[in-house]
């Protein structure tokens, strides 16, 4: 199976990443990436926080922005906590989370800053949402708290998929987690589709479809329908095709 990427979106707290990288290694993880972080992760306290996590936190790898945290992956999990104007289907961990461990799949699971959780435009780079059902009285986690959770149920459905009679951890099952079907491993990459997003937002203003002002709005949804489609990259190189005959078209009238 694969496995999945953890991407902290601008991360503040050094005690937080120490933490999430120990519970990381605690799970199996081992690919932890920092968006923009507004802290320094290989300081003292996030060593100390990483105990035997050490080399995932010193191997993690740092970007400006989560387009490049998430160039290759074909999957992508957001998890969020807040009511949004975005329409999504908020799902629970242990249903969502076993969509990311398919072989030859590479996807990622990302967190939002510990102050304000997700925006709604890097929510627009997911295909599915989570959330972490909690007292309702004070339902926030912790960034740390939330990823433990996350990557627990990842770590229990890769038990439940390589189940072993000999490992005493087998016994510590639960009920069984809600299985996928498997798709084409051709799907295509994240960044491959957001090529595609950019282009069809140009030519749809360039036929009056869209407008500056409401662009963004449409585009969300847009968004959440081809992620539901599950495009492969044979699909996206047609779409883009198309797109591109259309500006052709509008060229080759204008002159």
């Amino acid at each position: 199976m694969s496995k999945p990427k953890i991407i902290l979106v601008e991360p503040a707290g050094t005690l937080n990443v120490g933490s999430v990288a120990r519970v990381m290694k605690n799970m199996g993880l081992d690919q932890l990436v920092l968006v923009n972080p507004q802290c320094d992760p290989h300081a003292s306290e996030a060593r100390q926080m990483a105990v035997h996590g050490i080399e995932v936190l010193e191997r993690a790898t740092i970007v400006p922005d989560l387009p490049t945290a998430l160039k290759g992956c074909q999957r992508a999990i957001a998890t969020t906590s807040r009511s949004r104007t975005l329409p999504m289907n908020l799902e629970s961990p242990r249903l969502a989370l076993p969509w990311l461990l398919e072989a030859q799949i590479s996807s990622a699971l990302i967190f939002g800053p510990e102050d304000r959780g997700l925006s709604n435009s890097e929510l627009n780079y997911a295909q599915r949402f989570v959330g972490i059902a909690a007292n309702p009285e004070y339902p926030s986690l912790n960034l740390a708290q939330a990823v433990a959770v996350c990557v627990y149920e990842l770590y229990q459905t890769s038990l439940q998929k390589n189940l072993d009679t000999s490992n005493s951890c087998a016994n510590l099952q639960g009920e069984e987690v809600t299985t996928f079907s498997s798709v084409s491993v051709d799907s295509a990459s994240l960044d491959t589709i957001e090529g595609y997003y950019q282009h069809l937002e140009t030519v749809l203003l360039e036929i009056g479809y869209l407008y500056p002002h409401t662009a963004a709005a449409r585009m969300e949804k847009f968004r959440r329908l081809y992620y539901r489609a599950n495009l492969t990259n044979e699909e996206v190189a047609m779409l883009r095709g198309i797109l591109s005959q259309i500006q052709w078209a509008i060229k080759s009238n204008r002159s």
